[in-house]
């Protein structure tokens, strides 16, 4: 059962997608060498109470877990693929390639974001990464409109990706969101167009290309962190998402300031 916003609710999501847009930004903009993942977390905190916001990721416990999510904001570096844990051992350098991905509450509603940047001077493949992945993303948007299909939105996002020589993550895709941060229905990143349920006014859907440089497999890291999902041959990775809110003109991205 994929849940319906009203015209009122998707205001208020978008009100929320606007904080949490600017909650990213600011996180990136402070992002220096030599930092910690852990102070970037600290400042995406100190960024929500400030727009008075709920980090809905800090306690979170999804059933894969022993225990709940310990950090405000998801921080996955290189080759750490998503869930990334944020830690005062883990030292951000020249040229890293990072991805910050947070989930706010805002008046009972909740949005889900993230974006990928370069630390830095950065070498080409990680430009060409970082950008592709990008363009995925708004490849699949335009598909998010109704009348189509989940599967026009997950064939757009693998053409295009795969015809500039990267991979998909099998095992992650998007999903709805508003009143949970993972609502129904799955928007995986590979399909046939034409396939899946149908995209209707009122959905929203956080979509979420997840791109890497090498091979599409992962590991999880259940003895370790317990959350962080890694590339199999150590290729890096890149992730970016908006929460979009499908209306009778198309869709509309909530998660932009």
């Amino acid at each position: 059962m994929i849940a319906k916003k009203t015209p009122e609710e998707i205001a208020v999501l978008k009100e929320c997608g606007a904080k949490l847009a600017r909650i990213l930004r600011e996180v990136k903009e402070y992002a220096t060498v030599g930092m910690s993942t852990q102070d970037l977390n600290d400042k995406a905190l100190a960024l929500a109470e400030e727009y008075g916001v709920e980090p809905v990721l800090l306690g979170y416990h999804p059933d894969f877990a022993d225990f709940p999510y310990p950090a405000g904001i998801c921080i996955s570096v290189n080759d750490t693929v998503q869930h990334g844990v944020p830690s005062e051992e883990e030292i951000l350098k020249e040229g890293d390639v990072i991805n910050l991905d947070m989930s706010i509450g805002y008046k009972g509603l909740i949005t889900d974001s993230g974006i990928t940047f370069g630390l830095g001077e950065v070498d080409d493949e990680a430009r060409k990464l970082i950008e592709v992945t990008r363009e995925a993303l708004a490849l699949g948007i335009k598909q998010a409109k109704p009348g189509n299909h989940i599967g026009d939105i997950s064939n757009a996002i693998q053409t295009l990706v795969e015809s500039r020589g990267f991979s998909l993550v099998e095992v992650l895709c998007g999903h709805g969101v508003g009143y949970a941060v993972h609502e129904e229905p799955n928007i995986p990143n590979q399909g046939r167009a034409g396939t899946g349920p149908e995209i209707e006014v009122g959905h929203v859907y956080a979509i979420e290309p997840i791109v890497n440089v090498g091979g599409p497999d992962v590991w999880f890291d259940d003895d370790g962190d317990g959350y962080s999902i890694y590339t199999k041959d150590k290729s890096r990775s890149a992730h970016f998402e908006h929460s979009v809110a499908i209306t009778e003109d198309g869709p509309v991205i909530l998660t932009k300031e």
